[in-house]
């Protein structure tokens, strides 16, 4: 029998009545890396907490590597890392004392835990400043931190709630590489985010929650085809346009201005691209750039989160 890197089975929960989570399904395959995707407010926080034995279900059960959260709530906690949406690290403590501290709480011997504290620090730029307070660090900053006491145990799964929300670009790039770095070693990553990009660079597969229930389950790729009607057309000519005029000659699902270039999105991409060129040429304009491209997972979750909030 092949035991899962997570197992939720009809996971429910409500806050004051209002149902956050609404008897959720889902598995998750050892070594690969899954992302938990949905707006703000959608119940992707409140199931990581459940998962991660924070919260107790109202209803449903969850499994860590075969471990029942609520009945093996330590060994469990034991074999993964968590770096929640907000920072918890201590910030009266310096980086290196918040790191001794989560490694004694997990119980690794004393010489494996300096050592792994000094290998951490350094890997993610925090060395020369182990001994500062985190009080004074940047959220960049604390979000490596953050890693950095998830990772301390060497977990089997790491938890991730939107670790790269408001960073700055090195941060966040950093962040990438270490969760793809970690995936190779065989550790399986959980990830929720809101982040599009993110989620189809680094994710096997993917669930889409929307109002606390799970409205699809797949790789990426396989949502992306099955989006019909989003094929589109980015194309920027050497002068500004009549936009009115060109929306009466192309035939389109919808045109749109961004940036400099105009973004026409179409159910046939050929007939679309052969107008446009003879748009071009009727209007003596040059064509100085025109791409097609194909429906993103950002087209994929507004697509299945339509409505949301409203």
């Amino acid at each position: 029998m092949v035991i899962e890197a997570v197992e939720a089975e009809n996971l429910t929960k409500s806050f004051n009545g209002v149902l956050a989570v609404d008897h959720i399904s889902f598995r998750v395959r050892r070594g690969e890396i899954f992302g938990f995707l949905g707006p703000n407010g959608a119940g992707k926080t409140t199931t990581v907490r459940m998962l991660t034995g924070i919260l107790k279900p109202d209803e449903g059960s969850a499994y860590i590597m075969g471990l029942d959260i609520e009945k093996n709530v330590l060994e469990a906690k034991q074999i993964m890392g968590v770096v929640p949406e907000t920072s918890n690290a201590y910030v009266d403590l310096s980086a290196w004392d918040n790191l001794i501290l989560i490694a004694e709480l997990y119980d690794v011997p004393k010489d494996i835990r300096e050592e792994r504290s000094v290998e951490l620090l350094k890997k993610f730029g925090l060395y020369e400043r182990r001994k500062q307070l985190v009080k004074g660090f940047s959220k960049g900053m604390k979000q490596r931190l953050m890693l950095c006491m998830a990772l301390i145990n060497n977990p089997e799964i790491l938890f991730l709630d939107e670790p790269t929300s408001g960073l700055d670009v090195q941060s966040t790039r950093l962040i990438r590489e270490t969760i793809r770095e970690l995936n190779k070693g065989g550790v399986t990553v959980f990830l929720s985010t809101h982040n599009m990009e993110e989620a189809d660079k680094l994710c096997e597969k993917v669930a889409v929650i929307s109002h606390g229930r799970i409205a699809v389950i797949d790789s990426p790729e396989n949502l992306k085809k099955e989006i019909k009607g989003l094929n589109s057309v980015s194309i920027s000519f050497n002068r500004e346009i009549d936009f009115g005029d060109m929306s009466r000659f192309v035939q389109a699902v919808k045109i749109e201005k961004m940036g400099d270039k105009l973004y026409i999105y179409t159910e046939d991409l050929d007939e679309t691209i052969y107008t446009l060129i003879k748009y071009a040429r009727k209007k003596n304009l040059k064509i100085e750039s025109l791409t097609s491209l194909s429906p993103s997972l950002e087209d994929v979750f507004i697509r299945l989160t339509e409505g949301y909030g409203a």
